[in-house]
């Protein structure tokens, strides 16, 4: 009996242990294909993760070509077996390779033949109700592990908008301030990539889409107090206070603005804007490359004095390679290009005149490139000059594009004495029988500028000003009384007309809250352009765009009102509501560019 017992104790132990072998083999394999199963997912999120970043390089490049003022160019491959053999694409289409990861990643870029879109930005997104030029592209990604095996296979369908930035009635890469002290009324969106400061003394009324990249405060920078003082900002149907009642400096948080339906942005992205150097003269930079007429004065080093070696006047006409256009600059200052400037229609003003300028806020005299606008038009009607033989109605641009500059001993110092004037441009246009109308003007320089009288006022054309600094003469200004007290420089009614790009100063000389209470205000957008003159009881009247993207690079006068520099005008300013129209916009305005995506695919069949 004990010998029967034993022998099934014997069986039973050897079928547990026949079971517990069954399950350990079992578990052993679950484990395998649960590490090869883990193993082959890491490597797929790894391929994920490897391809995306190809599409988002990809992406990246095309926004860049853009803010180059280019548009891409070449050939994509062909839909069967891309990126295999020959079949590579070209130019910016091309197949391109990346390694991320220890995964290879291949991509390449196919447009939309329906490029480019006009398109007006909808409703509710940010930049609403803006004009843009769409470009519609698809970017495809294969990531590839060590083995050669496809880990993800990724498509990405975006856009890339192109924006202007004069469609803004103000647009700052800085921080901006607007702080009237009589009612002023903007018509037009608002943006910063700063801080944006919002105050009045009487009221302020903003009837566009605001949106800053910072923070958004009701009050004072250089203080820490707020006036309460009507700031509206109309939502899509009604203008509604931003904090009504405020004595001191208040921060305005996205919970705020809730009730403002999207007309209040804050805290969105940073746009990507030109960098200051667009402006300078030299090749490779856009505006210096793009321009249909170069006209550089040429001063001698050390004493900043004329070099008359190619013309009397020490300016000349230079070409994309910076070198001087003789048989142009011959022209330009031949017996049938007249002008207001002793007799011509461009020279120079120097310290050593009889009448010199005195600029107030420098403290100092300055060498001045003048320009005797509509001679000029004249001359060039007449006379071959500009850039491959182009007539006054070019469109290649949009219109005319004029830079204007200097050469000289301090040309790129951080505070130098030279500056471009320009006179006689009431009306856009030259004045001799047979010229035709321009279709549109923008001037360009590294340099400050001063517009002296009415600027675009008669038969007004798509006008811009890209400059260093950005000053108004009024029409009773003269030379002789700049070194006379302020009650001798009376300023008279004054219209301009003219989109304008230019440096401000900073607050506190710092942009962000580490500027705030430093006590050194900039003078807000109210004091944008620069003033010279009593201007007490007189009006300037104002259309277009303000535009900063900096602070200026040659000029370091501080603001400060009253004398011995000026006394406000009275402001009739706003947005020129035309540039909402894309063909009234100035000639190579300038622009950002940001990508919007429409489709993103991952395919899970490869």
């Amino acid at each position: 009996m004990r010998s029967n017992q034993s022998g099934i104790i014997m069986v039973s132990t050897l079928f547990m242990m026949l079971a517990l072998l069954a399950l350990l083999g079992a578990y052993v394999q679950a484990t395998k294909v649960e590490l090869k199963t883990t193993g082959y997912s890491g490597k797929s999120t790894r391929g994920f993760y490897a391809a995306e970043a190809g599409l988002n390089v990809r992406a990246e490049e095309v926004r860049n070509i853009f803010i180059g003022y280019n548009r891409p160019s070449g050939t994509a491959p062909l839909a069967d077996d891309p990126c295999i053999g020959t079949n590579q694409g070209s130019g910016d289409y091309a197949c391109k390779s990346y390694s991320f990861d220890n995964q290879t990643v291949y991509t390449y870029l196919t447009e939309d033949p329906s490029n480019p879109i006009n398109t007006r930005i909808p409703p509710g997104e940010l930049y609403q109700n803006l004009n843009a030029q769409e470009y519609r592209y698809t970017a495809f990604s294969r990531a590839i592990d060590k083995e050669g095996r496809l880990t993800a296979n990724l498509e990405l369908r975006f856009k890339s908008r192109l924006v202007p930035l004069f469609q803004f009635t103000a647009f700052y890469d800085k921080d901006l301030e607007i702080l009237p002290g009589p009612t002023m009324n903007l018509s037009g969106p608002i943006h910063t990539n700063g801080d944006l400061y919002l105050n009045a003394n009487t009221a302020l009324n903003i009837d566009g889409q605001v949106s800053t990249a910072g923070r958004l405060f009701r009050g004072r920078k250089n203080n820490n107090t707020c006036k309460a003082k009507p700031v509206t900002v109309k939502d899509p149907a009604v203008p509604k206070a931003l904090v009504p009642g405020c004595s001191v400096r208040t921060e305005v948080g996205k919970s705020d603005v809730a009730a403002w339906n999207g007309m209040i942005m804050i805290g969105v992205d940073e746009i990507a804007v030109p960098e200051p150097e667009a402006l300078d003269p030299e090749p490779g930079q856009v505006y210096w490359d793009k321009a249909d007429l170069r006209l550089v004065l040429r001063l001698t080093d050390p004493g900043n004095n004329i070099d008359t070696t190619y013309s009397p006047t020490g300016v000349e006409v230079r070409k994309a390679d910076n070198s001087v256009d003789t048989a142009a600059t011959n022209n330009l200052h031949s017996a049938s290009c007249p002008g207001q400037i002793n007799g011509r229609a461009v020279g120079v003003k120097t310290p050593s005149d009889a009448n010199p300028f005195y600029n107030n806020r420098e403290g100092k005299f300055i060498r001045l490139l003048e320009v005797d606008l509509q001679a000029l038009l004249n001359c060039l009607h007449l006379k071959n000059i500009m850039e491959g033989a182009k007539t006054l109605d070019d469109d290649s641009e949009g219109g005319l594009v004029f830079h204007l500059s200097i050469d000289g001993p301090d040309a790129t110092s951080a505070a130098n004495s030279y500056g471009v004037r320009i006179r006689n441009a009431a009306e856009l246009a030259a004045n001799v029988p047979g010229a035709p109308e321009i279709k549109g003007l923008t001037i360009v320089t590294d340099q400050a500028i001063y517009t002296l009288g009415d600027y675009n006022a008669i038969n007004w054309k798509p006008a811009a000003i890209l400059a260093d600094s950005f000053n108004v003469l009024s029409n009773s200004w003269s030379d002789s009384n700049s070194q006379l007290t302020l009650s001798s420089r009376v300023a008279s009614d004054t219209t301009v007309y003219t989109a304008v790009l230019a440096g401000t100063d900073s607050t506190g000389n710092l942009e962000g809250t580490g500027g705030q209470d430093l006590g050194s205000y900039n003078g807000g957008l109210e004091n944008y352009p620069r003033f010279h003159e009593k201007w007490s009881g007189k009006t300037l009247f104002y259309l277009g765009s303000f535009v900063s993207l900096n602070t200026p690079r040659h000029v370091n006068g501080a603001w400060v009102y009253g004398s011995p520099q000026y006394t406000a005008p009275n402001r009739n300013w706003d947005y020129d509501t035309r540039f909402n129209d894309a063909s009234n916009l100035p000639p190579l305005s300038p622009r950002f560019v940001y990508l919007k995506q429409e489709l993103f695919v991952r395919d899970f069949e490869n």
